[in-house]
């Protein structure tokens, strides 16, 4: 070792705040909805919010929690797995941790029979 290095356990270490691998998990979970032609934006969703994350860091691994909303009637399960792939697949990927849980919470469905300003059921 010359005079002006530094040993590698001596120099630090890299962070990554909760937040931006909450921002990856979300910017995720919309790609796999648009992907599965469920995302906000296509027609029949009306007021659709966009996917929300948040994340626990612990070590080398994040725990995420992403709200979702969906169109129903549809495949729910098909489309919860597919987020599920691919927040864990982005976060690996792009922030280098570890996924051991996704955890979705479905806040609302958006029926293709409604035109989103009337609440009610659809039978």
């Amino acid at each position: 070792m010359t005079g002006g290095e530094v040993p590698a356990a001596e120099r630090g270490a890299t962070r990554i705040a909760d937040r931006v691998v909450a921002k990856v998990a979300a910017q995720a979970a919309r790609e796999a909805l648009r992907q599965a032609g469920e995302g906000p934006a296509l027609p029949g969703v009306s007021g659709g919010a966009p996917p929300r994350a948040t994340v626990v860091v612990r070590e080398h691994a994040a725990r995420v929690r992403v709200a979702l909303e969906l169109r129903y009637p549809s495949n729910i399960g098909a489309q919860c797995g597919a987020v599920r792939r691919r927040v864990t697949a982005r976060v690996q990927d792009l922030v280098g941790m570890e996924v051991p849980d996704v955890a979705l919470d479905i806040e609302r469905l958006h029926s293709v029979h409604l035109n989103g300003d009337t609440p009610g059921r659809v039978t």
